[in-house]
């Protein structure tokens, strides 16, 4: 059913949930498996160059941690995991990267670490699933 499946994962516990559930369904389907990370723009007003710098190495330290923790899961599952970190703006990164690399499931976390509207339905998760040129499917 599905050949080519995407994880958006920020490291948030709605996205550790859809990626057990994606890796599940990349082991039931023989499928690809790719997740995605999306790194957001650094500091626009950064007082010194050292703000810029810490801000960048922690970014870095934080995407390297939950890349590696996630392929450490597929792999005891027996899934490969084709990790991306991306720079930009998280759903347009998210729906551009789908678009282009031909994937025909996203898998989404309910809620991240943007929760502007997390009461009632995420921002982020509503307009991936909008926006979204395949099949969604947002773990809760």
């Amino acid at each position: 059913m599905f050949s080519k499946i995407l994880i958006a994962h920020d490291g948030s516990e709605g996205a550790k949930k859809a990626l057990s559930l994606a890796i599940d369904l990349a082991k039931r389907y023989q499928a690809e498996l790719h997740s995605i990370s999306v790194e957001e723009h650094l500091p626009h007003y950064a007082a010194t160059v050292g703000e810029v710098l810490e801000a960048r190495s922690e970014a870095d330290d934080y995407f390297k941690k939950i890349t590696k923790d996630a392929e450490v899961l597929a792999t005891q599952q027996g899934v490969m995991l084709h990790s991306h970190v991306v720079p930009g703006h998280e759903v347009e990164t998210v729906v551009t990267f789908a678009k282009e690399k031909g994937f025909d499931l996203l898998v989404i976390g309910f809620m991240g670490h943007s929760k502007i509207f997390g009461r009632i339905w995420g921002s982020t998760s509503q307009n991936l699933t909008r926006l979204s040129p395949c099949t969604v499917l947002v773990v809760k």
